[in-house]
């Protein structure tokens, strides 16, 4: 047994692995439950991997939305893959333990892909607010330059924040057994069960959320109502629904990904009314990262445009 500080009195063994919660210990529903996340994974793999080759190779998409889609198309096909495969494993082996090492490093690559993606979608909102409301200074703003600032900018935040979280949870004690009611290594599950001073680290995550999440949501925000003031105020029809067109997908991605994060960690409940918390889990870190490049391709005519010139030349 080891005594550690902060806890007077509390002796146990340092935690080398973690035990993840299952969804069903009912072998049917196991069964139903590998075969919906595998067919889900290799859905997110081909279409984030079909997005990105597609706006690689079309000349139609080499523009500054498309240079964000196809970082976002990167960044959800690792989101995907850190979480995905374990609990495919977990599903169908019945395998729910994790090591130590292994649930630091699902913190320090699930907090780092979180805080990209919210950049990403932040950097597309305000693209498309430069497109609607400033469209003669379009060219000069959206620059390839200042695209390439706020992609780099996006992956420093994220990598700040990733290492951030794995260095606030990597100072934390757990007492060995430590089960996660959860099928991957969540930071703020992770705080409650550790039997030590969590004060700093709540102290990181809270600060790491107000200073990353807040401004990027803000930006979607703030470039949504000057978007839709915009759009008001353009007498034709037509031309509404163009502008329209043009936001649709973003908006219905921004909703796929935030929808289910504030219901995750920021609308308040008791512990018995925490039952929604996993499936909320599962729609994005499993479902929004599949949806995406559907999302953009199903709705988007230059897309659709890309493809078929793809398919004519070969």
């Amino acid at each position: 047994t080891t005594h550690f500080g902060g806890m007077p009195g509390i002796n146990c063994t340092q935690a080398t692995e973690f035990s993840l919660a299952g969804f069903t210990e009912d072998p049917a529903s196991q069964v139903t439950l590998f075969l919906f996340f595998l067919l889900t994974y290799l859905v997110t793999i081909l279409g984030n991997l079909g997005m990105i080759t597609l706006i690689r190779a079309s000349a139609l998409l080499h523009s500054p939305m498309y240079y964000f889609l196809g970082n976002l198309a990167f960044v959800n096909l690792c989101t995907s893959t850190i979480i995905t495969p374990r609990m495919l494993v977990g599903v169908l082996l019945g395998k729910k333990g994790i090591t130590y090492a292994g649930c630091m490093a699902q913190i320090f690559t699930f907090g780092l892909s979180l805080v990209t993606e919210c950049f990403l979608l932040a950097a597309m909102a305000y693209d498309r607010y430069v497109a609607i409301c400033h469209p003669l200074l379009y060219p000069l703003v959206m620059s390839p330059e200042r695209c390439s600032q706020l992609v780099t900018g996006s992956f420093l935040l994220g990598l700040t924040n990733g290492v951030g979280q794995a260095t606030a949870m990597s100072s934390l004690f757990f007492c060995s057994p430590s089960a996660i009611d959860l099928f991957f290594c969540d930071i703020s599950m992770l705080i409650s069960l550790s039997s030590s001073d969590t004060t700093l680290s709540l102290v990181i995550l809270r600060t790491s959320s107000s200073l990353l999440g807040v401004p990027s949501l803000l930006v979607v925000l703030v470039s949504y109502v000057a978007i839709i003031s915009t759009i008001l105020s353009i007498s034709s029809a037509e031309g509404k629904s163009k502008a329209l067109s043009t936001c649709a997908s973003h908006l219905a991605a921004v909703t796929a990904f935030y929808g289910p994060l504030i219901f995750m960690y920021l609308i308040p409940r008791s512990d018995t009314s925490r039952g929604g918390d996993k499936w909320a889990a599962v729609l994005y870190t499993v479902v929004t990262p599949m949806l995406n490049p559907w999302i953009y391709s199903l709705r988007n005519r230059e897309v659709k445009e890309a493809w078929r010139r793809l398919r004519k030349i070969k």
